[in-house]
């Protein structure tokens, strides 16, 4: 006997998770499954079932004192994270959030802020500094993908007096590593402050924040470290707090570090993305952030070295190279349908577009936090089986023997 009101004829509702999509290989419906692929975007990336565990308990109270354990737990993890012994916290928002408060709190109308960009992330530093300064506001640009013009920034602090100095550390949109000892060393020649974005760098690259003097650094939860969106991980110094005058209550950063060192939060946070964030820093401690690293590296050139064997052209050369993404255009003939469609609907894998001026032209591949060389390899396998449908040629098997080959045995003790 069928439910009341059910039809006996219906059909199952899809599940939502599957996208059909017709598959080159005899006109055959393949799925592509949410819940089952290989996740390799430069952020968000793909989850460890144990921080998915980790927010799977029961609600818990943000003012008692188990959370206050998870605060203690948070701080330890923190600090190891951004190599610090100074002032962290953790926000409810996105990295975004993380980059408009580190603004906000230091400049505001009748302060100078400059800010160094070569990408998409670069153009929002700029886009908070003018919402913040105004015309106080001074954009040192680069073309996407190309170096930051250091002596253009240095002639901009010979000129005048200036309060901040922002840029990027790892410009995801284009797979470009700017170089951060650099620019902190310029700052402290010029008495500035140091705004860094390393919200695709920390746990992926090194980011030493006392050795270099960084007095804000930004860190997004769901890239390097592996955990889901929706929280901003910080790192203050003391020059920062000093200098700070907040501007509105949420992004108060001055309150929030007053009251995290006292294992509160000044508003009700996100409880289990603490939770996870929190796991997800024990297992960046079990790991060892050296470890960590040196993982994400290998992939690194095993990836770049499979592409250049498939003669597709890198974004940017190997002194520039992002460590955690790798970006490479279409080779002639070759368009984003040949390959990200291919991958994603065929496949199962899921790779970056380019954004802004590189729309369309380029594909990216996520190598951080938990990407396995496994997956890596297939994806390069799979890249193969995709451009062989096109007209470029390459010599078969040679990206994944160039992967292979980068990648090698593992490095002794």
């Amino acid at each position: 006997m069928g439910l009341p009101g059910a039809r006996l004829d219906s059909q199952p509702t899809p599940n939502a998770y599957l996208a059909r999509r017709e598959s080159t290989i005899g006109g055959a419906q393949t799925p592509f499954d949410a819940e089952d692929n290989t996740f390799l975007l430069p952020g968000p990336v793909k989850i460890h079932p144990r921080i998915l565990r980790a927010m799977m308990r029961p609600a818990i109270g943000h003012r008692s004192p188990e959370f206050k354990e998870v605060l203690r737990r948070l701080t330890r993890g923190l600090q190891y994270l951004f190599q610090t012994k100074g002032d962290v916290l953790l926000l409810t928002g996105s990295a975004s959030l993380g980059m408009e408060a580190a603004v906000s709190n230091v400049v505001g109308p009748g302060d100078r802020i400059l800010v160094l960009e070569n990408g998409k992330f670069g153009e929002r530093f700029s886009q908070i500094a003018r919402a913040y300064a105004g015309d106080g506001a001074t954009i040192v640009r680069s073309n996407m993908g190309e170096p930051l013009d250091l002596e253009r920034a240095e002639a901009v602090l010979r000129e005048r007096e200036v309060k901040a100095v922002a840029a990027v550390l790892n410009e995801s949109s284009a797979g470009v590593r700017n170089p951060g000892a650099v620019l902190a060393d310029l700052c402290r020649k010029y008495d500035t402050l140091f705004l860094a974005d390393a919200v695709t760098a920390a746990g992926g690259s090194t980011v030493p924040v006392d050795d270099w003097g960084v007095d804000a650094c930004i860190v997004g939860s769901q890239k390097a470290l592996g955990a889901p969106p929706g929280v901003t991980l910080l790192s203050l110094s003391k020059d920062y707090l000093a200098a700070a005058r907040p501007r509105g209550l949420y992004m108060d950063l001055k309150k929030a570090a007053e009251q995290w060192g006292e294992e509160e939060t000044p508003f009700t946070p996100a409880t289990h993305l603490y939770l996870a964030v929190a796991e997800a820093l024990d297992m960046l401690a079990e790991e060892t952030i050296e470890t960590r690293i040196e993982r994400t590296q290998r992939l690194q050139r095993a990836t770049r070295s499979a592409l250049s064997a498939l003669d597709i052209p890198l974004l940017v050369p190997d002194s520039l190279a992002s460590e955690t993404i790798t970006a490479a255009r279409y080779p002639a003939g070759v368009s984003e349908k040949d390959v990200r469609e291919v991958l994603k609907h065929e496949f199962g894998i899921v790779i970056a577009g380019g954004q802004g001026d590189l729309k369309g032209k380029i594909f990216r591949i996520g190598h951080m936090g938990y990407a396995q060389m496994r997956e890596i390899l297939a994806t390069i396998g799979c890249l193969e089986l995709a451009l062989a449908r096109t007209t470029h040629v390459f010599p078969k098997g040679a990206g994944v023997t160039a992967f292979l080959d980068a990648w090698g045995p593992k490095p002794s003790p």
